[in-house]
């Protein structure tokens, strides 16, 4: 017991009592520091990859002769090597270190970003695009796995989202800086200028990040202890697999979820890279407005995202947070393809809609994996879906870009869209959700209220 005079000195955990929850016990110091960092880190990825949509839309096509078969192809070329390395990426975050291997990615990818404006042949344009996306490769992945390491599956939901929400509010503020970058300077000046935040980022990153709450000198103890505690505890609660690689893809839900995401990234990619384009041809409007126009629907992703790994982690069941939202999303694409190309302001509020609602579910999406596989799975695994997601980027951005250019029309990658989403939807269906007992839970929060009292005596 403390004396009267004596005052607990921790910040990260509170007394126990009947109604202190998780949250309370493990306290809030480390969403302040990692999240924001997390974000920057994502946000500036997708801002190297994503760029390109805006340079072909902005005269790049036009600069370089190229046909609408080969800026189609020097865009998904990126995906070629993400799908690569996506693996060996993730099972050297996960035995090594997430820190360093961020720290080289931004560093590399950085310079290579800025390279894409000095150049005019399209092979050069088509190397370069794919190293971008070796170099890019396990960032997801590895950023994952590392709030894996710092969050518990409680919290995970909403800390894959404030992860994934670097992907929206990027392609969000992108469309309209780079738009009006573009008109300002050039599709060049613009590549380079927007490669450099990624490399003086490296060095802030390695500075501020530690690889695992035992490693972090600047997190509170009592949290610290807590947290150790509590994903300790989680990891025990799953039974062991051992194998890595072997036993993701002879897991029943890793190979169906790589399937399920391979098609969700066919609708995801072939919208995000074409939606400019797309926006620039029905609008007749300039590149800088059409810009402002394609960010409204990841300011509505940036909404339902948040809201979605919210209840997704109040109600532990994450299935159920996926699916209905890429049904949606289907069937907002087929409805744009049934105004078709000639009613665009009609369709527009169906695009705003379906692009929101394949965002929805990414942060439940990601939880989810790392809850029904220990840690020594989970990392190959992670890769193995991300890596079927990038064949799906290549297929996305690929043959919308081949369809909308041979066919002069939007209806036919509409229903592409509409279709692979409509699938991705049912497979979620055949996925076996993980049921944590009631009796773990309250082990796990029972053993971060002992240390966190520990911690205060």
């Amino acid at each position: 017991m403390h004396s009267q005079d004596q005052k607990p000195r921790m910040s990260g955990a509170r007394s126990a009592n009947p109604g202190t929850t998780v949250g309370d016990v493990l306290g809030n110091q480390r969403w302040a520091r990692l999240l924001p960092i997390a974000f920057i880190t994502y946000s500036l990825a997708y801002l190297d990859r994503s760029n390109y949509s805006i340079a072909v839309a902005g005269g790049m096509q036009q600069d370089l002769g190229l046909t609408g078969g080969i800026a189609a192809l020097i865009g998904a070329a990126f995906f070629l090597g993400y799908f690569l390395f996506q693996i060996p990426g993730a099972q050297y975050a996960e035995k090594r270190s997430v820190r360093s291997l961020i720290f080289w990615s931004l560093l590399l990818w950085g310079v290579l970003a800025s390279v894409q404006g000095m150049i005019d042949s399209a092979v050069l344009l088509i190397v370069v695009r794919f190293f971008i996306g070796v170099v890019e490769a396990a960032v997801l992945p590895a950023m994952v796995i590392f709030l894996a390491h710092w969050f518990t599956k409680a919290e995970r939901g909403r800390a894959n989202t404030f992860l994934i929400l670097g992907n929206p509010v990027t392609v969000l503020w992108l469309t309209v800086v780079s738009g009006f970058l573009v008109e300002a300077t050039s599709w060049r000046w613009m590549f380079i200028l927007e490669g450099v935040p990624a490399i003086i980022w490296a060095f802030v990153f390695r500075a501020l990040v530690a690889d695992r709450p035992r490693d972090a000198r600047w997190l509170n103890p009592a949290e610290r202890d807590a947290v150790v505690a509590v994903l300790d505890e989680e990891q025990r609660s799953i039974p062991a697999m051992h194998g890595g690689f072997t036993a993701a893809i002879r897991s029943r839900n890793v190979v169906l979820l790589s399937i399920q995401y391979l098609l969700w990234s066919i609708g995801t990619y072939g919208f995000v890279f074409w939606l400019p384009t797309i926006v620039k041809a029905g609008s007749g409007q300039n590149i800088g407005i059409s810009g402002l126009l394609s960010g409204a629907p990841y300011l509505l992703a940036i909404i339902l995202m948040l809201l979605n790994s919210r209840a997704s982690d109040r109600s532990g069941n994450r299935n159920r947070f996926v699916w209905p939202w890429l049904a949606l999303g289907a069937v907002a694409f087929y409805g744009s393809y049934l105004l078709g190309p000639d009613h665009f302001w009609l369709s527009f509020p169906l695009l705003i809609i379906a692009g929101a609602s394949m965002y929805a579910p990414y942060g439940p999406y990601f939880a989810n994996i790392s809850e029904f596989l220990p840690s020594a799975v989970a990392a190959p695994s992670i890769a193995l879906i991300n890596s079927f997601g990038a064949i799906g980027g290549f297929a996305g951005s690929y043959l919308v870009g081949w369809l909308d250019s041979s066919t002069g029309s939007t209806a036919a990658s509409f229903m592409l869209m509409a279709a692979s989403l409509a699938v991705a939807a049912l497979i979620m269906l055949w996925v076996r959700p993980n049921v944590a007992t009631g009796t773990r839970a309250d082990a796990s929060i029972g053993v971060a209220r002992e240390n966190a009292e520990t911690t205060v005596a």
